[in-house]
């Protein structure tokens, strides 16, 4: 049976790579018909949303038959404002979820997605295809998610603008969930511009995702209005004192500070004493991750209907779905079923939220600004991501956007070592519009952009 089984894997995986032959850097699983009415825009979709009549795979061959019966909500909107699905992009098997030991940007569906200036080095997980079908010029926008990092890391990595919502902005619907907590979509663009615009109309209201219901009855969607900004005057933003020592960091820092300055507004260093709660966090994940995927497969047509019946099939099949890194984030969801130690986790994240506004109060910020994170690593089969980045130059500014719910634009900006490395804007809740006006006036400050 398994042999059989294992002739169509082949068979599909080979097809694929067919398909998307034309992608030098494997950022795509499928490409679909290109359009014949040139004022649609092309755009890229991570293949762990929903497009009715495709395949949503999450990376994972055990979803091979899940043909989505519809589309997922922000793509029925895409649809309609004239947005044309190129393709779907390639993503870390299971949006980074299966494996400690992961390897960012590798799936038993795609392969390997390399970074758009060294194929030796990683793009980042887990929504590496959108971001290096981005870098590369085979779309001006694609969409992403993000749970902890994805949207953010390969944005900056690859030198694109990537634009973490508020949790709530934009719905989950039909999107394979990691976190109901955590999760959301969002543009990943060739300026802040196009990512603006993209934000505009995939955000709103959604009876199927109850977060939805929290955007403040007086919200202002017009994001494309605050690329208009030029200026950054009497904006106050917090940078956080990450004690990196490192001369590279601390002369970026200065300069980051010197384009502030530059702009009229005022960088101000945050001795930054929180307690990170990595272990809350992580519980939080696991717990609502079974939840939240059986709850999925439930009313898909995929044959797993169960986080087991996935574990089981990938055994089955370790040779193809397993040759780097196995599965014990699924295994760990299994056994997270302690209700009490979910909410005393919720409550930690809370409490997280609440230093963090302590923060923005006590040193009347508008937002935070920072790096968003070190350069892109070596790519290595041989312990994944943690190991690979051992020596390398580690910094990140997101992890208390992702789990705080909060705002997280990242733009292009610096180098080190040839690659790029993004600034990061976070703010509070349901501040987008405000984060992504001081994005653009820093992104006309790098071009030199003629603003008169």
């Amino acid at each position: 049976m398994f042999k059989k089984l294992n002739s169509y894997i082949f068979l599909l995986f080979f097809s694929i790579l067919v398909n998307a032959s034309n992608d030098e850097k494997n950022s795509l699983i499928e490409i679909y018909d290109s359009p014949y009415d040139t004022n649609l825009i092309n755009i890229v979709i991570k293949d762990n949303i929903d497009i009715g009549g495709k395949v949503t795979s999450a990376g994972s061959l055990a979803l091979k038959d899940n043909i989505a019966a519809n589309d997922a909500f922000i793509i029925a909107k895409l649809k309609r404002a004239n947005y044309h699905i190129l393709g779907k992009a390639n993503l870390s098997e299971w949006a980074n979820f299966r494996s400690d030991d992961s390897v960012s940007g590798w799936s038993s569906v795609g392969g390997q997605t390399k970074h758009f200036i060294d194929d030796a080095y990683n793009p980042c997980g887990s929504s590496s295809g959108s971001a290096v079908a981005v870098s590369m010029g085979i779309v001006d926008i694609a969409i992403g998610t993000e749970t902890n990092g994805s949207i953010s890391c390969p944005s900056s990595v690859n030198g694109i603008v990537g634009m973490k919502p508020t949790t709530g902005l934009v719905s989950r619907a039909g999107i394979i969930p990691i976190s109901s907590s955590q999760d959301t979509a969002g543009p990943m663009g060739a300026t802040v511009d196009i990512v603006a615009k993209t934000l505009e109309v995939i955000s709103g209201y959604d009876e199927n995702d109850p977060a939805t219901s929290l955007i403040p009855t007086n919200f202002d969607f017009s994001f494309s209005n605050a690329t208009k900004n030029i200026s950054l005057k009497g904006v106050r933003l917090g940078l956080l004192d990450s004690k990196n020592l490192n001369p590279q960091v601390i002369e970026l820092h200065k300069k980051l500070k010197e384009i502030v300055n530059s702009l009229g507004g005022e960088v101000i260093l945050i001795n930054d004493d929180r307690d990170y709660p990595g272990e809350a966090e992580s519980y939080v994940l696991l717990y609502e991750f079974r939840v939240g995927l059986e709850e999925y497969l439930k009313n898909a047509n995929s044959s797993m209907k169960k986080l087991t019946d996935i574990i089981d099939f990938n055994n089955a099949n370790k040779d193809i779905v397993m040759p780097y890194f196995g599965q014990n984030i699924f295994y760990n969801s299994i056994e997270s079923t302690s209700y009490l130690k979910y909410i005393w986790s919720k409550y930690k994240i809370y409490n997280s939220y609440k230093s963090t506004k302590d923060l923005i109060d006590k040193y009347d910020l508008d937002a935070f600004i920072g790096l968003t994170r070190g350069p892109a690593w070596k790519i290595n089969y041989d312990g994944g991501d943690y190991i690979a980045m051992y020596n390398s130059l580690e910094f990140s500014s997101g992890g208390y956007a992702a789990h705080n719910g909060m705002p997280h634009i990242t733009i292009p900006y610096f180098e080190i070592n040839k690659f790029p490395v993004g600034i990061s804007i976070i703010g509070d809740r349901w501040t987008d519009k405000a984060i992504i006006g001081y994005a653009s006036a820093i992104e006309k400050s790098r071009y030199n952009l003629d603003t008169q």
